[in-house]
């Protein structure tokens, strides 16, 4: 039996963690941490779960977290859960690159294993795959997200993650030509790859990932229409969490 613990458990990923889980009859949801609920009973799906206050509160009872909080708090959190010799699979954004290589680094001193999942979306880990096997052939690229607009980072790092593996295959697209009338209408950059973040009610999640070459264009894209659509990674991660070493960044690695 897996005992789970979830940061930031009473939002609408987390929540549809806790019916996920629930229903795992090899997991056992320990409790939630939430500052905003603290020392409350939560009744979810006709289950009660405690409400704690802090990661410590609930160390002892948990072999593994699960972060679903947000980028302001998701650094400060995995510090303390690796500190504390505790896996972490970590589904909140935000991490900078240096961030990722000082988690790393902790996590190989403290013998814990972590995942850093910028969507647990099978689909999705499916499409930036697609998209970079595509890169070897279209040099040309540009990528649209699409979130609802409570989504508090932007672009998300489904697109950060996609451009970097696009860049794996050394993407040479030439230098663009033309003046941006209006600042920040040909999007933001990283490395050469252009990304632009929509957010509009009726979204959960998409991304485009759109290549052009002579004469010729090639979308990939993915929907997640409800978050239901992450709970199989999900799981799938917590099931798989003991059996890696270190830390790993993508579902990919688990594929």
């Amino acid at each position: 039996m897996i005992k789970v613990g979830i940061i930031g458990g009473l939002g609408k990923m987390g929540q549809e963690a806790i019916k996920a889980i629930s229903k795992d009859k090899n997991m056992q949801l320990s409790g939630i941490v939430d500052i905003f609920f603290v020392n409350e009973t939560k009744n979810i799906d006709n289950i009660e779960y405690k409400v704690y206050g802090s990661i410590e509160e609930l160390a002892d009872k948990v072999d593994v977290f699960l972060d679903l909080t947000g980028p302001n708090t998701v650094f400060e959190n995995a510090k303390k859960t690796i500190e504390l010799g505790k896996n972490l699979i970590i589904g909140a954004t935000g991490l900078s690159n240096e961030n990722i290589e000082y988690l790393k680094k902790i996590s190989d001193e403290k013998n814990v294993n972590v995942m850093i999942i910028p969507n647990f979306a099978i689909g999705a880990v499916l499409m930036m795959e697609f998209s970079k096997k595509a890169a070897e052939y279209l040099n040309e690229v540009e990528i649209i997200e699409y979130h609802h607009p409570a989504k508090l980072d932007a672009p998300s790092g489904t697109a950060i993650k996609t451009a970097q593996l696009i860049q794996e295959v050394k993407l040479d697209r030439g230098e663009l030509v033309g003046t941006e009338l209006i600042k920040g209408a040909r999007g933001a950059t990283l490395g050469d790859i252009n990304i632009h973040s929509v957010r509009l009610n009726g979204f959960v999640a998409s991304q485009e990932v759109i290549f052009g070459g002579l004469g010729q264009t090639l979308t990939i894209r993915h929907d997640s229409i409800n978050r239901e659509s992450f709970m199989p990674g999900i799981i799938m991660c917590i099931k798989k969490i003991g059996e890696i070493r270190g830390l790993i960044y993508g579902l990919e690695n688990l594929l």
